[in-house]
Parts: C-alpha cells; sequence; structure tokens
C-alpha cells in the first residue's frame, strides 16, 4: 500500500494490558436495574487519519449498510456517518487487513412524544477485511472498491466471511487484552481452542454468528449500545449461580464508549456450541406433524423457565412493583394497544376488552403491591431454547426484544412476561399446522404452567391478571407485526385477541 496515504496511524493492533477476570460483576442501582462494576475503559483520541478513512468509505457504508438485514433503520435515509472508534486488528498494509469500526449512521428522526430531543443515531459495528483484490470465494462479501483516500484502489469486503480473519477474531479472544478502543476478556478456567475451522451462520436478523469447529459459537452484535448486554450480563449471572440452563460465556469483548469509560459497548460473546442442539420451534411442528404428544417437552421446558427464573432472582437484585409502577406498565401497554388499532382497524371490535385486561393491572396495583419484579429473559418463546442430545432444555439469547432501548430490557419485571411469550409461542406452533388443533396447544400451555410450578412453587396462573396483560400486551404486538409484514398469518394473533378480549 505504498502509493496510498498510510493507514499506520490508526490505533495499532497490539495487545497493551491485560484483562480483568471480573469485569462484569453486578450492583443494584436506585431503579433496581444492574450496573457493570468494571474497570473504566478509556476511548483514545480518533487520528485524523481514522477520521478520513471514514470519510473514504462513506459512499460504500451509504449504499451496502441499508442492505444488511441487522440495519435497524429501513426506510429512512442514511445521511452521514459518525466515527465513534476505528482499531486495526490486522495492518492494513498486509493482505488482508481487518478493520473494526464503530459508527454512528445518521438518519432523519423524530424526538418521542414528551422527549426534549431525537434519541441519538444508532451505532453499528462493522468488521471490514481490506485487500487489493478479492478471490472468488469471497465475492459475496464485496463491500466495494475505495476510490480515494488512504485505502484508494483497495477493496473492502464483509470480514466474517474471510476464515482468516473469523479466525483471528477467536485467537484475539483467547488473549485478554486492550487493542487500541477493543477490549477482550475470558472466564480464566475455560479453554479455547485454536487453529478451528470458522463457518458463518445465515439467516440472522440481528446479529452475526461464527461457529468454530464444532465447540464454540461467537455472536457478533451488530447495533450496539452504551452499557451491558443483557445477553452477557445474564448468562454471566446464571454461570456464577452454576445454573446448567444456559451455556456459560468463555470469552467476550467490548468497545470504548467515548462518553462513559464505565458504559462500554458489548461486542461479542463466546460460548459453547451445542452442535447436538435443536431448538424448540422445530421440534414442536415436527410433533404436530406426525400427531406426537408434546406435553412431556412443554412440562419440562416449564421447569428449565423457573429454574432460570430463580437462578437471576438469587443471583440479582429484585424488586416490589407497586401503584406507580403497574400505573406506568399499564399506560405504556394502553400506548401500544391505541397505536395498533388505528394501524390495524380489524382490531376495533375488540378494544374495549383488550383495554380492560390493562385496567385490571392499574385497579391491582392501586390496592398495594402487585407482585415481585426481578431480571427475565425478556423475549422467551420456542425459538430461543434448545433441547440438548441428552434430552434437558437450554435457554439462549438473552438480549432481549433488540428493538427497545437497552433500559427498558434491564428493567427487572415480572416472571409472567416470560411465561406469557412462551404460551403465546405454543398458540402459534399449533396454528402453523394444518388441520388446526387446538387442543394440542391448550395441552402444551396446562403442561408448562404445570412444570414451572413444580420447579419454582408458584403457579403463573396465581397471578391472573398480570398474565392476561403479558398475554394481550404479546397478542397485540403480534396483530401489528403480521399486518404489517405476514396478513396471511394475521389470524393467528387475532384468535388470541379474541379470547383475550373477553372478561375473565
Amino acid at each position: 500500500m505504498s502509493e496510498a496515504a498510510p493507514a499506520s496511524s490508526v490505533t495499532p493492533g497490539t495487545p497493551d494490558t491485560p484483562g480483568s477476570s471480573d469485569t462484569h460483576r453486578t450492583t443494584a442501582d436506585p431503579y433496581g436495574t444492574t450496573a457493570p462494576l468494571s474497570a473504566p475503559l478509556v476511548a483514545p483520541p480518533v487520528p485524523h487519519a481514522s477520521a478520513a478513512l471514514l470519510t473514504s468509505l462513506s459512499p460504500l457504508l451509504h449504499d451496502w449498510l441499508p442492505r444488511q438485514r441487522w440495519f435497524a433503520g429501513k426506510g429512512r435515509p442514511v445521511v452521514g456517518f459518525t466515527l465513534v472508534s476505528a482499531t486495526e486488528l490486522l495492518p492494513l498494509t498486509g493482505s488482508p487487513g481487518l478493520l473494526h469500526l464503530l459508527v454512528r449512521a445518521q438518519q432523519p428522526t423524530v424526538p418521542a412524544q414528551g422527549a426534549a430531543a431525537p434519541p441519538p443515531a444508532d451505532c453499528y459495528q462493522l468488521l471490514l477485511g481490506v485487500r487489493r483484490s478479492l478471490p472468488p470465494t469471497l465475492a459475496s462479501a464485496l463491500i466495494g472498491r475505495v476510490a480515494q483516500g488512504p485505502l484508494a484502489g483497495h477493496t473492502v469486503y464483509e470480514a466474517l466471511s474471510d476464515p482468516r480473519l473469523a479466525g483471528l477474531l477467536l485467537e484475539r479472544l483467547r488473549l485478554p487484552g486492550t487493542i487500541g478502543s477493543l477490549r477482550f476478556d475470558k472466564d480464566p478456567t475455560a479453554e479455547v481452542g485454536s487453529g478451528l475451522t470458522p463457518r458463518a451462520l445465515g439467516a440472522e436478523q440481528s446479529n452475526s454468528s461464527i461457529v468454530y469447529g464444532n465447540s464454540h459459537i461467537l455472536k457478533v452484535f451488530r447495533r450496539v449500545h452504551a452499557g451491558a448486554n443483557p445477553d452477557l450480563e445474564l448468562p454471566l449471572a446464571l454461570a456464577g449461580e452454576g445454573s446448567a440452563r444456559v451455556p456459560a460465556p468463555i470469552a467476550w469483548f467490548e468497545g470504548a464508549n467515548p462518553e462513559d469509560p464505565f458504559e462500554p459497548f458489548t461486542l461479542g460473546l463466546l460460548q459453547p456450541f451445542l452442535h447436538d442442539a435443536e431448538d424448540g420451534w422445530q421440534l414442536a411442528l415436527k410433533s404436530l406433524a406426525v400427531g406426537r404428544d408434546f406435553t412431556a417437552e412443554a412440562h419440562a421446558l416449564g421447569r428449565a423457565t423457573a429454574e432460570v427464573h430463580l437462578a437471576l432472582a438469587a443471583s440479582l437484585p429484585t424488586l416490589t412493583l407497586g401503584r406507580p409502577q403497574a400505573e406506568l406498565l399499564t399506560a405504556q401497554m394502553a400506548e401500544r394497544l391505541e397505536a395498533t388499532v388505528q394501524a390495524v382497524p380489524a382490531l376495533l371490535p375488540y378494544a374495549d376488552g383488550l383495554r380492560q385486561a390493562f385496567d385490571a393491572v392499574r385497579e391491582l396495583g392501586a390496592a398495594g403491591p402487585v407482585v415481585t419484579a426481578q431480571r427475565v429473559h425478556g423475549d422467551l418463546h420456542l425459538g430461543q431454547v434448545l433441547r440438548t442430545g441428552d434430552g434437558e432444555w437450554t435457554v439462549i439469547d438473552f438480549e432481549g426484544e433488540p428493538a427497545k432501548p437497552l433500559t427498558e430490557r434491564r428493567r427487572p419485571q415480572p416472571v409472567v412476561r416470560d411465561v406469557a411469550g412462551m404460551l403465546r409461542s405454543f398458540d402459534y406452533a399449533a396454528r402453523s399446522h394444518q388441520p388446526w388443533d387446538p387442543d394440542w396447544a391448550t395441552r402444551c400451555r396446562t403442561a408448562y404452567l404445570d412444570g414451572y410450578t413444580a420447579a419454582s412453587g408458584i403457579d403463573p396462573r396465581h397471578q391472573a391478571v398480570l398474565l392476561r396483560a403479558y398475554e394481550t400486551d404479546k397478542a397485540v404486538y403480534e396483530v401489528l407485526y403480521e399486518a404489517r409484514h405476514r396478513p396471511d398469518w394475521l389470524p393467528v394473533p387475532m384468535a388470541a385477541v379474541r379470547r383475550l378480549a373477553r372478561p375473565s
């Protein structure tokens, strides 16, 4: 790259400080969420060459970024990029080079109702490979050829598609330390093999995953937020409690947040790869296809859910929801309902009955403390659980609903939120099979609740008001989603709406 401006002024990829093995211990804050007790990760100044690099890459990113399935700002133009950090993991003078970027994509937006200013632009993690020319095996990873600036004449591509560069990430995770704006850390008791062949998994909506050999899987978060990601925070807490219901984190890496060194970006998480496991959704569909009973699996899944909740309650703070929290909760649910009624007129005849489900929670709160709240999964359904070869259920993907703010996803909530999500998932599975067998869903729902009760001593059916409200809120969300994206599926949540709108 002798004819181009030197890119070596970008933060060089040289480990210089050791990682900390207790980076993610947590404590309570006044709201009852958790905050990391981590050593600060200070962002180094952005070199001038890094800013010039982003300027030269911007024309390519304008075209490429909105086409990625994990890009959250679809439907709105990208008007510019702001560089958060740039780190060379392999010198850009090499072939290949590896450049790590955190960039904010500037898009037109408006403040939320009652907000003084629009939210900050979404921040994305980009891993870019750099070569003089791209071999045919990497043609599908092409981002483009740089026309000007430090990388003029070079080809830029998605690095995770390159086995050599994906393998480099695993090597960095094996050796904790800080490289520029990035900090790599690991469980000191865990072994990470070397020389494992990487392969990318497809069809993910919000992240990218790489499987190494048949033993490890690395999830790379694409749209990142300042603060501890629940997908790292909660499995670490569960591993600390000795829970076998979650693949324990092996290693992870973070990026410095220039605005707050104590709130870094969680960027990636390495966990054991359960190669012999099958997800609950596929198992349920197979059961329906052959007419096989699924209640034993549902009962065991209820037990597994309860065990996860018990371990989270033991390891992280809990709080009691009273009248203010009940009113806030129901106001948010009611707001989502009103917006959906406007968007989907088919919901209008049931709106009064659905409002009653939320009003009942408000009335419950007015009478006194409602229920204990704790950290929960936040997006639990049959696709978020795996049954391993020994028949045990494992829970994965603790990130919560990615579209929601991180502060909301980390907020303690009643456990019936997770329970309601799984109950809705049984309904979806049953409706996906023809002819529809409503009794299958009813049996699975009952077995799941029985299993949860047996393991926890708490019967979610005794929290009927809250359970109905959370099921209703979930069904309303489903109505809006299906109306927008899969109209043929709209009858599935509408059937739940008709049931939930009836007085208990």
